[in-house]
């Protein structure tokens, strides 16, 4: 679970849950401020006026932390993604160690609430140490896909995803437009693709249906993308001039891009991707 924050309101609750590999994200637009609203009422909130003052930290620095953390994220998964591929080591865990995927899983979930539930009473050393081990197994998921794939369709598939990605978040952090009207039309592609996730896993010879998949896979990510880019403005607004607060929320609004990536470059992996014979 991760929360995200929407223009003039508490931040609302994202949950996601990984599916065929592919982390899956289900966002829910807070229809009820005080009853859905996970952080629910805080001194900061109170107080705001009063420390206003003491704000030390521009929009633009926060927002290039918040991209520098989702990077050393991506780094480290893809990283060790590699690693675990050359030297053999995600095929030696998954023979030796019964059900490592399935812990790996237990393991995610429990890290994503805990930073989820302890936002504002972590550390933000603790808030650090979890984003970074989160970003670790997945590099063991990661790594599964470099078995599938040939090397040269991986390095195209995510040059593309960063070209995309690029393209759709300086849209959504530029453009003028509130994107939180097309939460609710994200959160309804989100669970299309989460049902047609489990089809495919009973029934996999269903060619086109899976090509259909990963096309809405693809462009509900690219929304997404603008979507969380622009959630930086309204966390950085709800917790401007608290130093320590400011530095947590950029690593909680990193997790939400660091995913999206993610997911985009499995989709259009598994649409435009050559496998291994």
């Amino acid at each position: 679970p991760v929360h995200y924050l929407q223009p003039g309101r508490k931040p609302g609750r994202l949950i996601f849950s990984p599916l065929r590999g592919i982390i899956t994200v289900i966002r829910w637009n807070a229809p009820d401020r005080e009853r859905m609203c996970f952080f629910m009422r805080t001194p900061y909130e109170e107080e705001r006026s009063y420390y206003a003052h003491g704000q030390v930290e521009s929009l633009n620095e926060y927002m290039t932390r918040t991209f520098l953390w989702m990077v050393l994220g991506l780094m480290i998964t893809f990283g060790l993604a590699v690693l675990g591929w050359m030297t053999n080591a995600t095929l030696w865990l998954l023979y030796h160690v019964p059900g490592f995927h399935l812990i790996v899983l237990v393991v995610t979930l429990i890290m994503a609430f805990t930073m989820v539930s302890r936002i504002e009473r972590m550390s933000v050393g603790a808030a650090r140490g979890v984003f970074l081990a989160y970003s670790v197994l997945f590099g063991f998921t990661m790594s599964c896909y470099l078995y599938l794939y040939e090397l040269p369709s991986l390095i195209f598939v995510f040059l593309a995803t960063a070209v995309y990605f690029a393209a759709l978040s300086a849209y959504g952090w530029l453009t003028h437009r509130d994107l939180s009207s097309i939460g609710s039309i994200l959160t309804v592609g989100l669970i299309f693709l989460i049902v047609c996730g489990i089809i495919l896993m009973f029934a996999p010879g269903l060619v086109m249906l899976d090509r259909l998949v990963c096309i809405a896979g693809i462009a509900i990510f690219l929304a997404f993308t603008a979507y969380d880019t622009q959630k930086i403005k309204a966390m950085y607004s709800y917790y401007a001039g608290y130093p320590d607060m400011l530095e947590k929320a950029s690593i909680f609004s990193a997790l939400p891009l660091y995913l999206d990536f993610l997911n985009l470059f499995l989709y259009l992996l598994r649409y435009v991707g050559k496998r291994r014979n």
